[in-house]
């Protein structure tokens, strides 16, 4: 029941957008308060998790929900939903055609996102998340231009090859463990995966998994397999910006966390964390550097998520501690990230442009989004009371713990550069005055209350971490490094 919640409220919004012609803002709506049901279907999942219990459903129990699923499940689910209440089709200034595609697609963007973490089937897992490149692919140019376009096909483009070479790692792994298990749907089990590991041949596991860490590593942002990520984070409408950066590079990294317990279990420790923890040092260093020289703020926001997907990675390679750390701050990031880009979405339609040095004055035209833009943006490049402080200080002192103080000292060296780039741009588009054509004052006032509740919840997670986040933290760790 729980999975039913979880899954077809999202097929439901795309079927009623496809059928209802002409477009009408109710679809918008009807829309809207369906996107809350997955959100209740992840908080019951939560709790079944904490209970010890792990839900399952479907043939040969396709569907399983374990912490890792359940953290995912959740952030995909929230940020889907703000992107169902804040995106094209509820009264605003979209044409029908556009809300209507949007509404479409959107939908079974987030439900492909929430099959491929919740399913326990490598394979289902893999389609899954090639479907989420066709779903979003198609919204990149909701606004129709030479930019936009381009965008798209090298998005689908860079992504598909990525997914390809990701496809041939698991079938790299899948004829080993095969002749362990049986050519069944039981050897594409991760559970199976996991549990007859220490027989398969580790050599043959290392090739695959470095195809499957470059493969999803493409679309998670993973440097060097990053390039699509800037134009199509850029180009796209600010609610699919959210979604892209807020929960896609996450499901991504998933699949790449989901086969680094699988190769640990198989090659022992110290492989797949040193590879991982290399990509990120060197995602982390292009993200870092490529903030400085920004000089559009959705690009600026994109290069950023580049360098906090170079974050988790490099905690994956730091032991225990290190993951608790990657994942409260991929859980940070989805939440930070995500309102930043609609933040940046109701800018960019009051300038009507995405050059920093076009918006000046901010906090004078438009003072409440002003202020969560810079508290957005205050919290992403981590500083307190933000959960991210939080994650960053965990993964430094996991580090440490861990005896990796060069790669901590050059991390610390990189975050440094990023701080200064983004506080010298933050600086120029909040002061200064605001151009002549650009009219003061806020509209829309409601949908700055989910993102001030996106805020708050960042300042609760730079506070302390709730007992129930721990909890399921802790769990995920013991899952990953057991």
């Amino acid at each position: 029941m729980i999975f039913a919640l979880l899954l077809l409220p999202g097929l439901a919004s795309a079927l009623l957008a496809l059928v209802v012609r002409p477009y009408r803002a109710a679809v918008g709506g009807i829309n809207a308060a369906l996107s809350l049901v997955p959100v209740g279907a992840a908080v019951a999942l939560w709790r079944e998790v904490l209970a010890g219990r792990v839900p399952v459903a479907g043939p040969d129990d396709v569907l399983r929900a374990d912490a890792l699923s359940t953290l995912l499940a959740f952030c995909v689910s929230v940020v889907g939903a703000l992107a169902a209440w804040l995106g094209p089709g509820l009264g605003d200034g979209w044409n029908g055609g556009q809300a209507r595609r949007f509404r479409i697609f959107a939908n079974l963007f987030t439900v492909t996102m929430l099959f491929a973490v919740t399913t326990d089937n490598v394979g289902f897992m893999w389609v899954a998340i090639e479907a989420t490149t066709i779903t979003s692919a198609l919204l990149i140019p909701l606004h129709a231009s030479k930019a936009s376009v381009e965008a798209s096909w090298k998005y689908i483009l860079i992504g598909s090859v990525g997914i390809a070479l990701a496809f041939a790692g698991t079938v790299l792994a899948y004829f080993d463990f095969s002749t362990l298990v049986g050519r069944d749907t039981a050897a594409l089990s991760w559970v199976v995966l996991r549990d007859v590991a220490p027989a398969l041949n580790p050599r043959v596991l290392e090739l695959g998994f470095v195809f499957i860490l470059i493969g999803y590593g493409t679309k998670a942002g993973v440097a060097p397999m990053h390039t699509w990520l800037p134009d199509a984070h850029s180009e796209a409408p600010a609610a699919l910006s959210a979604m892209l950066s807020g929960v896609l590079l996450a499901v991504a990294l998933y699949a790449i966390v989901r086969w680094q317990t699988v190769v640990r279990a198989a090659v022992g420790h110290g492989f797949a964390e040193n590879v991982i923890g290399l990509l990120g040092v060197l995602s982390l260093a292009i993200g870092a550097l490529s903030l400085v020289a920004q000089r559009n703020y959705k690009r600026l926001l994109a290069y950023s998520s580049i360098e906090h997907t170079g974050l988790i990675c490099v905690g994956l390679g730091l032991g225990p501690l290190g993951v608790f750390a990657s994942m409260l701050h991929l859980l940070n990031h989805s939440v930070a990230k995500s309102m930043m880009f609609l933040l940046a979405g109701r800018v960019l339609l009051r300038y009507r442009t995405a050059e920093i040095d076009g918006v000046t004055g901010l906090l004078r035209v438009m003072p409440w989004t002003g202020g969560l833009f810079a508290a957005g943006m205050l919290a992403v490049i981590g500083l307190p009371p933000f959960g991210m402080f939080v994650s960053e200080f965990a993964l430094v002192r996991a580090g440490f713990a861990g005896d990796r103080s060069v790669t901590i000292a050059l991390v610390l060296a990189l975050l440094a550069v990023g701080f200064v780039g983004v506080l010298a741009h933050l600086n120029r588009m909040l002061y200064g005055p605001p151009p002549s054509a650009v009219s003061v004052g806020e509209r829309g006032g409601w949908a700055l209350v989910p993102l001030g509740a996106c805020l708050a919840a960042l300042v609760v997670l730079g506070l302390a971490v709730p007992p129930a986040v721990h909890d399921l933290l802790t769990r995920i760790v013991g899952i990953v490094t057991p």
